[in-house]
């Protein structure tokens, strides 16, 4: 039996998919950015979008989430990889053959500065270290 989730892995997870969902179409963020606004790790993010359910994975713009120097993933499975593609291009991104998003200064979308946010804390209630936008 798989262990549950901790309750710091569920709102991190539901935190990563309230911003992606919040990327302008013709936007991209990475990883590290939307990492750092949160307070966690790189990590954390693509771990999330990569075990999206089939319903999430439809209806959230995944594919405006890419690597720290604005690629692709390298390490996407190539079917994915050519699926964020055919996505970024259709919202008027250009894309190299590499996969590097050209003019990304142009395309860029800035998550917000680095939040104080204790992932483990208490939900009730607002106190130090706790977001006020992430209250029930």
């Amino acid at each position: 039996m798989p262990k549950p989730k901790s309750r710091a892995f569920t709102r991190i997870r539901a935190e990563v998919i309230r911003l992606v969902a919040l990327i302008p179409e013709g936007k991209f963020t990475t990883y590290g950015a939307i990492a750092t606004h949160m307070n966690v790790v790189a990590r954390h993010v693509a771990f999330v979008l990569g075990r999206l359910t089939a319903e999430e994975a439809a209806a959230l713009p995944w594919h405006r989430v890419v690597a720290s120097d604005g690629q692709i993933s390298p390490s996407m499975p190539p079917p994915l990889s050519r699926k964020q593609r055919t996505r970024l291009k259709a919202e008027g991104m250009r894309v190299s053959a590499d996969g590097f998003i050209r003019n990304p200064d142009a395309h860029y979308h800035y998550p917000g500065p680095r939040r104080n946010i204790r992932w483990s804390q208490q939900e009730n209630g607002a106190g130090p270290g706790r977001d006020p936008h992430l209250l029930d």
